[in-house]
């Protein structure tokens, strides 16, 4: 590294460098710097997925409804609002640590749910984890957009895909550890998290989240273009999350209430998907680069409502299948649609992803009380349907994406 340094130094004059930086995008794929960022996706985002597959017993500790145990996830997510912000200012500074210090922060705050006893301090506490989930979400996909060469949508299906996998693992690590400690006791698992925060200083700490080069295109030149991109995103967003949120927050509730079964067959529903979920990371985002973003994004979303369908109406014995399915195509458009946000904004990295994950939690947030309201109001098998139904709203806003040219 300290040689390509040198040699960037005297091919480009213009450049300073204080600290080991990541390289301007070449069309190397930097495999190592890749996997790094990833591990520590995959870490962080095992943690962050505590709080779904515990809001059964959440509710019954809380005897809330299902709107205000949904809505608990939106206090994790609030501080997305800040991306915007860390965003721009990723682009401007190093924020390595953020990345670094964020799975043992996380794995703290989301560790000590079993010290709260009141609706209030639920919702503190998971707000104060949304701050440092909204720290290492915003600068770590542009990091990982500047080392993967042109084939931006393979570092963004590695990336999401050890999201995925951490939130497959994360719910089944949750309730063995109730089952082991009870909820007050699962703070031990807070070590883990600052073991592997332990590991990603001695990876990273001499990595900056930065470009090399000093000048930036100017937001000036950043606007006109983001108005038109994020309108289109945002229509998309708008008709898939209801689905999203259905499968994922409300999913446990789901087999739990509509299909009863104890806490563990819950979880293990929601392990099942976001397990499939870690297969369809890798690959969407991947095939993506070859077929084309377009064509990607119209099979997730034409083919994910009509397992959800199945999934709600047909035979016990084809629940499993359907929600490997579920997991392949519901929830992996993310990697397809950060790639986007990458391809038209290189010189703006964290700043457009920092807005795209606050677009995000906008529509999350609605969507998570919108369903949770037409639980109580008409049961969940009635609110899964109408979200599914609305994914498909989706389909035309996609053609009116930014073509790419496909990686051979």
């Amino acid at each position: 590294m300290k040689s390509d340094v040198i040699q960037a130094e005297s091919a480009l004059p213009d450049v300073t460098v204080v600290e080991t930086a990541v390289p301007t995008p070449t069309d190397t794929f930097q495999t190592d710097q890749v996997l790094t960022i990833a591990g520590a996706h995959f870490a962080h985002d095992t943690f962050s997925a505590f709080l779904a597959p515990l809001l059964p017993l959440l509710q019954e500790r809380l005897n809330t409804n299902y709107a205000l145990t949904g809505g608990l996830t939106i206090y994790s997510q609030l501080p997305s609002l800040l991306n915007p912000f860390i965003g721009y200012l990723a682009d401007k500074v190093s924020l390595r640590y953020f990345i670094i210090f964020a799975p043992a922060v996380t794995a703290t705050l989301m560790s000590s749910m079993g010290f709260t006893s009141n609706y209030l301090t639920l919702a503190l506490l998971l707000l104060a984890a949304g701050v440092s989930i909204a720290a290492f979400h915003a600068p770590a996909p542009a990091m990982v957009g500047r080392i993967s060469g042109k084939q931006v949508g393979k570092g963004m299906s590695i990336f999401m895909a050890s999201g995925e996998l951490g939130r497959t693992l994360g719910p089944v690590i949750a309730v063995a550890a109730v089952n082991q400690w009870a909820l007050e006791g699962i703070w031990r698992l807070a070590f883990v998290g600052w073991a592997v925060s332990g590991i990603l200083y001695w990876r990273l700490h001499n990595i900056s989240v930065r470009p090399v080069r000093k000048e930036q295109a100017a937001l000036s030149a950043f606007w006109p273009k983001a108005r038109r991109l994020f309108s289109i995103l945002t229509w998309i967003m708008l008709a898939r999350v209801f689905m999203l949120v259905s499968v994922t927050t409300y999913l446990p509730i789901f087999m739990r209430d509509v299909r009863q079964t104890n806490l563990w067959l819950a979880a293990a529903s929601l392990t099942i998907l976001e397990g499939a979920g870690v297969v369809g990371a890798l690959l969407t985002g991947t095939l993506s680069d070859r077929l084309g973003r377009r064509q990607m994004l119209t099979l997730l979303l034409g083919v994910a409502p009509l397992l959800l369908m199945a999934f709600l109406y047909g035979p016990t014995w084809l629940l499993i299948p359907l929600l490997l399915g579920l997991g392949l195509t519901a929830i992996t458009t993310q990697p397809v649609l950060l790639a986007v946000v990458q391809d038209e904004f290189p010189q703006h990295r964290a700043l457009a992803n920092g807005t795209f994950l606050g677009i995000s939690f906008l529509v999350r947030a609605g969507a998570v009380w919108i369903v949770g309201m037409w639980a109580d109001q008409f049961g969940l098998t009635q609110a899964f349907l109408w979200s599914g139904l609305a994914a498909w709203v989706s389909l035309p806003a996609i053609w009116l994406l930014p073509q790419r040219v496909k990686v051979g």
